[in-house]
């Protein structure tokens, strides 16, 4: 069975769909190269709010008929903004296939933004910031973005502030959109028990009659980085730090294996290095977690955890410590043996998530051209040597380099 199929629209859309022959349920999208990295100081925020507003109405449905339509046959209907892009999908039967990618389309192309729905949503998004901001662990990682990227656009809250959100108006939504929607950008995507042929007909069906939008505003790339240490107090009981840096692109070969690195130091697994030191060694975390997250020009990694405040610098010895542990001391043959099968094991279980799988061809297209085979992800995995991860680690871990946020009580 092919990994997927593909065929372009003459409006530029590109159609990408997986046939999975073992399942009922239909999982299908629009992913669009566009995110919160696209606004500028004065509008930061409105791509998450477009989002939210796609549900509100649009030049044949209220929102309650968006809401119902798919609902009402069982599916889920939803949507996520991130820095660089923005997602409508839906799951369904196979037998509602049609329908999800109506309206799909009719939200994501002919939302009008009432003007009595954008002040009922603008009070939900303030909520929603509330909610962030009262949990420091939550807090501080939308923090850290901007002590690691300080002023420029991928530094923003994906939420915008407070005055920003009190500021939108329909004009603002229909601007931003204008500037920014090229359909050479945008993708459908679409995983399911349906013959590719079906799916193209019924994207030619509601998609072709489009026009070609083509806008083409350029990223403003991310060039200089400053470690900086910084320390806030909060009205909080436990203290809350992040540590890390900005990171390699995604189009960079350092990518697969510093995502190596960063889940021996800190990933899923109860085995990670960090875990090991921090919690099962001296119970001094909940948890604690090394993320690495990679734009199409940079990358952001980061450590979180949270602790008593009276161990607090204890437990950022013991991070630095096992970060020079991974700079001076190479993995060993099981070590390098192990973290390889543990990544391809993980790699091989999110891949079994028919929705996850359909968002991850969509960005793939967008942001490299390409969706690389699990097989062809292994075989990267599996030529990695443990020189290449320590040298990654010297150029990655350098004290000097790590940028710090703590909160702590007041």
């Amino acid at each position: 069975m092919m990994e997927y199929e593909i065929h372009t629209l003459p409006n530029g859309i590109r159609v990408l769909h997986k046939e999975v022959t073992t399942t009922k349920v239909s999982h299908c999208g629009f992913m669009l190269d566009i995110g919160s990295r696209d606004e500028n100081e004065q509008n930061q925020g409105i791509a998450h709010f477009w989002e939210h507003m796609a549900f509100k109405g649009t030049t044949k449905r209220k929102a309650f008929h968006i809401l119902n339509r798919i609902d009402s046959v069982g599916g889920e209907l939803n949507a996520y903004t991130t820095k660089e892009k923005i997602a409508f999908y839906a799951s369904t039967l196979d037998t509602y296939f049609e329908k999800a990618i109506e309206l799909l389309t009719d939200i994501t192309f002919d939302s009008i933004f009432p003007e009595k729905q954008i002040e009922k949503e603008r009070n939900v998004i303030l909520e929603e910031m509330s909610m962030y901001y009262d949990a420091p662990d939550d807090a501080i990682q939308d923090e850290f973005d901007q002590v690691v990227f300080a002023n420029h656009p991928l530094g923003m809250n994906i939420l915008g502030t407070a005055d920003s959100v009190r500021s939108f108006h329909r004009d603002d939504f229909k601007k931003f959109i204008k500037e920014h929607i090229n359909t050479e950008k945008l993708v459908f995507c679409s995983v399911g028990n349906i013959p590719f042929k079906k799916v193209v007909k019924l994207a030619e069906k509601y998609l072709k009659d489009l026009p070609a939008y083509n806008a083409n505003k350029i990223r403003n790339p991310f060039e200089k980085y400053v470690p900086t240490v910084k320390g806030v107090e909060r009205n909080i009981t436990q203290a809350h730090c992040a540590i890390g840096r900005d990171a390699y692109p995604i189009s960079s070969d350092k990518r697969l294996p510093f995502f190596m690195l960063s889940n021996i130091l800190g990933g899923p697994g109860m085995n990670s290095r960090l875990n090991l030191a921090l919690r099962e060694k001296y119970g001094f975390v909940y948890s604690i977690d090394a993320t690495y997250q990679s734009y199409s020009d940079t990358g952001l990694f980061g450590i979180f955890f949270g602790t008593e405040p009276g161990q607090l610098q204890r437990s950022i010895k013991l991070v630095n410590k096992e970060l020079e542990r991974l700079r001076e001391v190479p993995l060993g043959t099981l070590q390098l043996h192990t973290a390889k099968e543990q990544l391809m094991g993980q790699l091989a279980m999110a891949e079994e998530n028919n929705a996850s799988f359909m968002l991850m061809m969509g960005k793939s297209i967008l942001d490299l051209e390409r969706i690389d085979s699990i097989d062809e992800i292994f075989n990267k995995i599996k030529s990695v040597t443990a020189k290449e991860l320590q040298d990654l680690a010297n150029e990655m871990f350098a004290k000097d380099q790590m940028s710090q946020l703590t909160y702590t009580p007041n």
